[in-house]
């Protein structure tokens, strides 16, 4: 019988493999360490550099140096340049990047002189306005006078010390402008461009005009200097219209006291209508 008890169990050999020892390689851990120190380098340079310009930056700005030491205005006629950069409210000293340009033009177009007016910068320490004013063509009549500008734009009530010395418009009234203002500027337009016909006149010049009225049914007529007599144009073709009055306006001049009206609204002709008294026809 076997005695189990005295037999020694056989060992049973491991099946795993045995691990080999790993020679570490120093000299491509010290380039690895070297170049990741190197990267970190970089970058804490890069934000030394940008935050030491941040800082310069912030104290150039705030030290003065973009402060407006000098106001340009140009393009002056009528206005000075004090009432401008007065209208502008710029001051010296304040930085030019705390202007709102915008604002300030529009600010400065309150003048009723003024068109537009475009403001810029100009660094480090200047501001040039460039005004386009207003020019007077005409008077407007509307209860009070106001000046009409080149595009028909009713712009300024005239004030005492303003010059009369421009043709006057008649005919249309305040209300019927607020009432209908795109056919009131329209009317206000064609006779602007009437009154700028006439100024290429040689024989009918604007010598000759003493007014221009307007009849919203009827059209423009123009009233003569001498006599005040009526030259009805209509709406339409004033340039037509004027070659055929100038070419017998000669003849008339003389008689322009006798005459009750000049119509130029029939095609091809020139109806002259003669005042013949309180008793007589025209």
């Amino acid at each position: 019988m076997r005695d189990y008890k005295s037999a020694k169990p056989n060992k049973v050999k491991g099946n795993r493999r045995k691990r080999q020892k790993q020679v570490r390689d120093w000299r491509q851990i010290f380039q690895h360490a070297l170049a990741i120190g190197l990267l970190l380098g970089k970058c804490v340079l890069v934000l030394l550099l940008v935050g030491g310009a941040f800082l310069a930056g912030r104290t150039i700005f705030h030290s003065g140096y973009f402060g407006v030491g000098s106001i340009r205005v140009e393009n002056l006629n009528r206005l000075s340049e004090d009432e401008v950069v007065g209208l502008s409210d710029i001051h010296p000293g304040v930085n030019i990047f705390d202007l709102d340009l915008e604002a300030i033009g529009r600010k400065i177009a309150e003048n009723p002189w003024v068109a537009t007016a475009e403001v810029r910068r100009v660094f480090p320490r200047d501001v040039v306005i460039r005004v386009r004013e207003r020019q007077p063509r005409a008077i407007v009549n509307l209860g009070y006078l106001y000046y009409l500008d080149d595009e028909g734009e009713v712009f300024k009530v005239l004030a005492a010390s303003d010059s009369l010395d421009f043709p006057a418009i008649t005919g249309l009234e305040r209300s019927f402008l607020l009432e209908n203002p795109d056919q009131g500027r329209r009317l206000l337009k064609e006779a602007v461009g009437l009154l700028r016909q006439i100024d290429k006149r040689r024989i009918f010049t604007a010598n000759q005009v003493s007014e221009l009225h307007i009849d919203t049914e009827d059209g423009l007529s123009l009233y003569t200097m001498d006599g005040g007599v009526p030259v009805h144009l209509g709406f339409t073709g004033f340039g037509a219209k004027l070659d055929r009055l100038e070419r017998i306006y000669p003849k008339l001049q003389g008689r322009l006291a006798a005459l009750k009206s000049i119509d130029l609204n029939v095609a091809d002709r020139v109806i002259v209508k003669v005042d013949r008294g309180p008793s007589g026809k025209g």
